[in-house]
């Protein structure tokens, strides 16, 4: 799939070295195609990194995508640069007259605060509630993802009495749901999280369906009846070594809850090169959402997106 970004994106050369078709803006002017307009909330602190592996999980399709960069107005960043920032990111104040097909809401590590805590929060309310007008359907991941379970359904976090980290099978719960096509009975996927949302509070809720789940790591995938609010619990678009880099960097810092990574390093050693067990599997998720809740349920004519039905808390 061409993914439409700027010509000096830092991820576009690393895509077009693994052989992903990359086009920039002055190329796709000249194609009679509406693209897909992708907005992605990056929360992550490493942003750089984020990007690389969202713009590479977006890449199995063969429609057109035209990524935009959202960042927080009321949050400084303080570990990727004011200049890549500037120049690549724009603000929710930028674009909330604008409509979106599709959106991405990031993790963040912000996970032992209560929500209220985050210095954004009010902001990303703001946000979680323009989407429902102006987005066709928004994938919400990890913290993201409780972030947005708690906005939309009241459905509260708590704190794990240790980080769960690493690579988790998981069982596939409905299988009449398109977002999970194509996907094995029992797959793999990661997590890296201090907080986790009680299972049974998504699976009495009327207004979710529950996709996947896991005996270790809980909910892993749920959404709306409509499919217009996708949560995934766990970091489908983690790369290779993402884990092992969260782990290490824990381990320098002395944290006293760091463990390492389950199903992760080959014989539990850490000193050997990570499995790469579920980027089919991510691959997938990203495909069928864009296909089957994005580009074929979004008009053509974009200013038409409506209003999502108003979900009781």
């Amino acid at each position: 799939m061409p993914i439409k970004v700027q010509r000096e994106l830092p991820a576009r050369e690393i895509l077009e070295n693994e052989n992903i078709f990359v086009m920039d803006e002055f190329r796709s002017i000249h194609q009679d195609i509406r693209p897909l307009e992708i907005c992605i909330l990056n929360l992550m602190p490493l942003k750089e990194d984020t990007e690389l592996q969202l713009l590479r999980a977006l890449s199995n399709t063969p429609l057109q995508i035209n990524i935009s960069f959202l960042m927080m107005s009321s949050h400084v960043s303080i570990n990727t640069s004011a200049n890549h920032l500037n120049q690549f990111y724009t603000t929710w104040d930028d674009v909330r007259y604008k409509k979106f097909d599709g959106m991405i809401i990031t993790g963040a590590p912000v996970e032992k605060l209560d929500f209220e805590e985050v210095d954004y929060w009010d902001e990303l309310c703001s946000i979680f509630e323009w989407t429902r007008s102006n987005v066709t359907s928004t994938l919400h991941i990890c913290w993201g993802a409780q972030a947005g379970l708690y906005y939309h359904y009241g459905i509260k976090k708590h704190t794990l009495p240790n980080k769960l980290s690493g690579i988790y099978h998981h069982r596939v719960m409905n299988r009449k749901q398109p977002l999970v096509r194509g996907f094995d009975d029992i797959f793999a996927a990661p997590h890296s999280r201090h907080t986790s949302v009680d299972s049974n509070d998504i699976k009495n809720c009327a207004r979710l369906i529950v996709l996947a789940d896991s005996d270790e790591a809980g909910v892993y995938l749920c959404m709306s009846p409509n499919g217009r609010r996708i949560f995934v619990m766990g970091h489908p678009e983690y790369d290779r070594y993402t884990l092992d880099n969260e782990f290490k960097r824990d381990t320098a810092k002395g944290l006293s809850d760091v463990r390492m990574p389950i199903n992760y390093y080959p014989n539990d050693d850490p000193d050997q090169r990570p499995e790469l067990s579920w980027r089919s599997h991510a691959n997938i998720l990203y495909t069928n959402w864009l296909n089957y809740y994005v580009y074929q349920a979004t008009p053509y004519n974009i200013s038409e997106i409506k209003e999502q039905e108003t979900d009781s808390k």
